[in-house]
């Protein structure tokens, strides 16, 4: 969204294209001139009962195909249960559709079917979000097979760079960050004692390592409190770790919020218990508030954005104990979360707006102006995102 807003408001025409829509609400603040269309609508209103022999026949090849799982995306692929055979045909049947502009497709299904089923005319941009090492072995290896075909794949740190270079050779491979959508942030306060962490309560988070940390704390500092906002399959096992620790004063699940950035300013610290990540977006958006950060230095992004002991603790990855010690290195010393705010906001500034999305703009500005690109350039290019 951030980057759908910033390319249409220097002047390029922007899509931004549903690959399964299941909400009538955008999550996250659009700019009205961006495009949005969808693929496969699955909203309940969105589906109108068929009528006519012909329009019955294709309502049940649909159900059927809706049943009936993906062909072309491996089974290992983190977002393999949003898709079936009927998203796979829509999609495939949507990228024959493109003649030009730049295609920008944002998780590896996405950028298998691109690779494969998107026209010649179009310049295709895989973006990959994750390292290398933690997709599985199916998902690696048709990475390798199927990355190759494209003008570019960009990454989110200079590690994932180096290694997709070296498993991709002859490949262009360039590092552009997720940029925040703001640095002008209310900045948060080192009095006080609340701690947030964010994300969706998936495994992957890593919030059944956090809650047991946080236990170790409670006799030495009982009038602090966790603040955990996300939601997910794994609430109520979280829920019952609460319980089984007698957290319930102590922790709590805030559940989804439109308004993050009030929540983060009300905390003076920030925990990501990932056990991995691609760049850890909501870590860097408490930086902006002057919010230090203890994580685990889990593979990748932590250590790409913080530097320990300045703007932020990082401890083993996966480790309660650890993780518990250097959040009580903060809670007890006002002082040392002050001065790690400071250093934090002047980390952000370099995934500020101004300093990313320039970035994008030059490399697709470039692939379109390339000898033997017919591409459009700004201001009458087209950047097209399509997204699960």
């Amino acid at each position: 969204m951030n980057q759908a807003n910033s390319l249409v408001a220097a002047g390029w025409d922007v899509e931004l294209v549903s690959a399964v829509r299941r909400r009538d609400d955008i999550q996250f603040p659009l700019d009205a001139r961006v495009k949005v269309s969808t693929v496969v609508d699955l909203r309940e209103d969105a589906h109108v009962p068929p009528a006519g022999p012909v329009a019955r026949w294709r309502d049940r090849r649909r159900g059927r195909l809706l049943d009936r799982p993906a062909r072309h995306i491996p089974a290992g692929e983190f977002g393999y249960r949003y898709f079936n055979r009927y998203v796979e045909e829509r999609l495939i049947a949507y990228l024959r559709t493109l003649t030009d502009g730049v295609l920008v497709t944002t998780r590896p299904a996405l950028n298998f079917l691109a690779a494969e089923h998107a026209s010649r005319g179009v310049i295709r941009v895989a973006q990959e979000h994750m390292n290398h090492g933690t997709h599985k072995r199916d998902v690696q290896q048709r990475i390798r097979e199927t990355y190759p075909r494209f003008d570019t794949v960009a990454v989110l740190t200079e590690r994932d760079r180096e290694e997709y270079e070296a498993l991709l050779p002859g490949t262009r491979v360039v590092r552009i960050p997720n940029a925040v959508h703001s640095l002008d942030q209310v900045p948060a306060r080192p009095r006080s004692k609340i701690a947030v962490a964010a994300g969706r309560l998936f495994p992957q988070k890593g919030f059944d390592l956090l809650i047991p940390a946080w236990a170790k704390l409670v006799e030495a500092y009982p009038d602090w409190q966790l603040r955990i906002y996300g939601s997910g399959e794994k609430k109520a096992e979280l829920r019952a770790l609460i319980e089984e620790h007698h957290l319930y004063n102590h922790v709590f699940l805030m559940g989804h919020t439109d308004r993050l950035d009030d929540e983060l300013a009300k905390a003076s610290f920030y925990v990501l218990s990932s056990r991995f990540e691609g760049l850890p977006m909501v870590m860097i958006e408490a930086m902006s508030h002057s919010l230090p950060v203890v994580g685990f230095d889990c593979p990748t992004g932590p250590s790409d954005v913080l530097t320990h002991g300045v703007d932020g603790l990082l401890v083993p990855p996966e480790d309660p104990d650890a993780l518990a010690d250097a959040m009580a290195k903060l809670m007890k010393d006002e002082g040392l979360r002050a001065e790690m705010g400071v250093a934090a906001v002047l980390t952000a500034a370099s995934y500020g707006p101004d300093a990313v999305h320039p970035r994008w703009e030059a490399l697709f500005t470039e692939l379109a102006t390339r000898p033997g690109r017919h591409g459009q350039r700004r201001p009458g290019g087209a950047a097209k995102g399509p997204h699960a």
